[in-house]
């Protein structure tokens, strides 16, 4: 056999062997599933643990989140405004609400009263708004932001001094009503009562 025939041999088996590899990579890439892909969820759409609660606490509060949208906007006290951006039930068994809190005024404010009238929450919770609360009008229930043992809220702490025209993000946990229950009553203290429909 000449060198010529050879080379010529050895590509056409090459050429053949690359065919075969293309065929198997495009079979694996496609799916019977029609292109829907199964949505695994979040780091939100379960209930933390207390060891990567802290983890949850810097993520919650803007994911997934339209800053856009605009469910509620009340006003607080020296200029705040709240506008409350989502109220979305989790497969977890908890609702989760997440807003901004926005200083219109001229001077700096400070998140006292937020956390609520309750010692225990307050102390292990500062600077927070563990003081949320929803009301399910229809059921005749209130609920409370959900906590650990430790009275440790899931929800947003540490909130520096709003300047002026300064904003915070801020996420709220709380247990979840029954699912005939579609719209809420939302405080924190120091704000008006807003009515919020739950989605999800």
């Amino acid at each position: 056999m000449s060198i010529r025939r050879t080379t010529k041999s050895r590509r056409v088996v090459a050429a053949a062997s690359m065919a075969a590899a293309l065929a198997l990579i495009v079979t694996g890439c496609g799916g019977d599933d029609g292109g829907k892909t199964e949505d695994t969820g979040s780091s939100s759409s379960a209930k933390p643990s207390d060891g990567d609660k802290g983890a949850d606490e810097d993520t919650a509060a803007g994911d997934n989140v339209d800053s856009n949208a605009k469910l509620a906007e009340v006003k607080g006290q020296g200029g705040l405004t709240l506008v409350v951006n989502q109220v979305k039930r989790d497969s977890g068994g908890f609702i989760t609400v997440q807003g901004e809190i926005k200083n219109e005024g001229d001077q700096a404010k400070n998140t006292a009263g937020w956390a609520g009238a309750e010692s225990a929450v307050v102390a292990k919770n500062p600077n927070s708004v563990a003081g949320a609360t929803l009301v399910d009008k229809v059921g005749k229930k209130r609920y409370y932001i959900l906590r650990d043992t430790e009275s440790r809220c899931l929800c947003t702490t540490g909130i520096l001094p709003l300047q002026p025209g300064k904003s915070t993000p801020v996420f709220m946990q709380f247990p979840t009503p029954p699912q005939t229950t579609t719209e809420v009553d939302f405080t924190l203290p120091t704000f008006a009562t807003a009515s919020l429909k739950i989605s999800g």
